[in-house]
């Protein structure tokens, strides 16, 4: 479970949607978090990145973009790109909770998810970035035999109650303007889970063992 004396949280995620789609719920659940978040794609992106905005709103949280390389082809980052952007765009480097993707991405397969994700571990355990707690998204989806869901061994599950849920759906259906019968619509979990690390050595060790 988080704990309630976390305030000051950053959100670190590739896209647009993606902290609706995997923490929304989360975010909503805790009105007293400070929350920044930070999409480091398609910042120049007309349609997605008012819509990202919005979003904020209707979380409640602060956040900018950058615009980092998201073409079809997924040509990959170097990893020192994407760390030096995260860097460069947060309004601190000091935080109670750091939330991020996975290392391995929530489903099969989105390379900038991978990048992002490793990124925020790597600059946290050179301690680049600070936190008490580090959670990053545990989702997967069978090699695609099914939508994304929570990994049954992850450290955190958080149930959304239906209030907050729809909430968040709205989010990704109204102000993203997803379609009902989209990909997006139909993964939103109703159920959010998370890996939790308290140690750099936690982290560093999962990274090997995943």
């Amino acid at each position: 479970m988080i704990k309630n004396r976390i305030k000051k949280v950053a959100v670190i995620v590739a896209h647009p949607d993606d902290e609706t789609l995997w923490v929304g719920g989360t975010i909503l659940s805790h009105p007293s978090w400070n929350c920044f978040v930070l999409s480091l794609c398609r910042g120049n992106d007309k349609d997605r990145a008012p819509k990202f905005f919005h979003a904020l709103e209707a979380l409640k949280a602060d956040g900018c973009m950058t615009d980092l390389n998201d073409g079809p082809e997924q040509t990959p980052l170097d990893g020192k790109v994407v760390e030096h952007a995260i860097l460069k765009a947060l309004p601190s480097h000091f935080f109670d909770l750091i939330i991020t993707h996975n290392s391995r991405g929530e489903y099969t397969r989105h390379i900038r998810h991978e990048e992002v994700g490793k990124a925020v571990i790597n600059l946290w355990c050179k301690r680049k970035i600070s936190a008490t707690e580090l959670l990053i998204f545990a989702y997967e989806d069978g090699n695609k035999k099914y939508l994304p869901k929570p990994i049954d061994s992850a450290n955190i599950f958080i149930k959304l109650t239906h209030r907050i849920w729809l909430r968040k759906y709205k989010i990704i259906t109204v102000i993203y303007g997803f379609d009902t019968e989209s990909f997006e619509a139909k993964t939103t979990p109703v159920v959010e889970a998370f890996w939790r690390f308290t140690s750099t050595n936690q982290a560093q060790e999962w990274m090997e063992k995943y």
